[in-house]
C-alpha cells in the first residue's frame, strides 16, 4: 500500500474571467519513505502539487490519500489539525524569526502543543543535534550561514516527528557546498529515519539525490525516472 495515494487530481481556481487549471487527472503513487523530486517549468503544477498533497490547499476533484488518511475531502480546520500532527514544512528562504536563537526557532511549533518545557526542550535540542547545530542553540539567524539558517528550518519541520516532509526548492538560495550538505541530510532523513520526502526543484543536480523525479508539464505528468 502506498503511503501517498492519489488518483484524478484536479486543481482550477477563477482568474478574472479565466479558469486557470494548474492540475488536471494527476495519478500518482508514493510508496513509504520515498524521497521524490518535482521538476518542470514555472507554472507546470509542481508548487501546486505540493501544497496539495501538503493539506496547505484542496483539490477542486479528485481523490488524495496520505497514509490511509482521505485529506482531500478535510475541512480547513481539520486540514490544520492533521498538518500540524503530520507535515513538515521545509522553505527556499527559511522564514525563521531573526530575534530568535536557533533554539527558540525549533521549538515555535511544539508551543502549540500539550509538551512541557523540558519535554520541548528535549525534542529541540535532539532536532537540532540530527541536523548538526548542537553547538549553536543559543545563535540567531544573522549570526549562521545560509547552509547553517536552512539546517535550523529542517530541524524546525521534523521537531514534531511527522512522517510527510515537503521540501519547495531547499536549496535554491544556497552555494553548491550548502546545497550538497543539505541534500545529504534530505537524503540521511530518508534513508535512515524513514520521513517521505516531497521536494520541488528546478536544479536538476539537487532532483539526483532523490530516488525518483517526475515531471510535470502544464499540469500532467509527463515522466517518472530514478535518480
Amino acid at each position: 500500500m502506498s503511503f501517498i495515494t492519489i488518483r484524478n487530481l484536479s486543481k482550477s481556481f477563477k482568474k478574472g474571467p479565466n479558469l486557470i487549471t494548474p492540475l488536471q487527472d494527476l495519478s500518482l503513487d508514493v510508496p513509504r519513505g520515498e524521497f521524490l523530486a518535482l521538476m518542470g517549468p514555472s507554472g507546470s503544477g509542481k508548487t501546486t502539487l505540493l501544497n496539495l498533497i501538503a493539506g496547505i490547499d484542496s483539490p477542486t476533484s479528485g481523490d488524495l490519500e496520505v497514509d490511509g488518511r482521505d485529506i482531500a475531502h478535510l475541512s480547513r480546520a481539520q486540514l490544520t489539525k492533521w498538518r500540524a500532527e503530520h507535515v513538515g514544512y521545509i522553505f527556499q528562504l527559511y522564514h525563521l524569526v531573526p530575534i530568535l536563537s536557533a533554539f527558540e526557532n525549533v521549538e515555535l511549533p511544539l508551543l502549540l502543543t500539550k509538551l512541557s518545557r523540558s519535554e520541548r526542550r528535549v525534542r529541540a535540542e535532539a532536532a537540532l543535534d540530527l541536523v548538526g547545530l548542537s553547538d549553536r542553540l543559543d545563535h540567531r539567524p544573522t549570526e549562521l550561514s545560509g547552509g547553517q539558517e536552512q539546517r535550523v528550518a529542517i530541524a524546525r519541520a521534523i521537531v514534531h516527528d511527522p512522517d510527510l516532509l515537503v521540501a519547495d526548492e531547499p536549496t535554491g538560495d544556497l552555494d553548491s557546498e550548502s546545497a550538497s550538505s543539505i541534500l545529504k541530510l534530505l537524503r540521511d532523513l530518508s534513508t535512515d529515519h524513514g520521513k517521505t520526502i516531497i521536494m520541488v526543484t528546478h536544479d536538476p543536480r539537487a532532483a539526483n539525490a532523490a530516488d525518483r523525479t517526475l515531471h510535470l508539464e502544464k499540469g500532467q505528468l509527463l515522466e517518472s525516472t530514478p535518480a
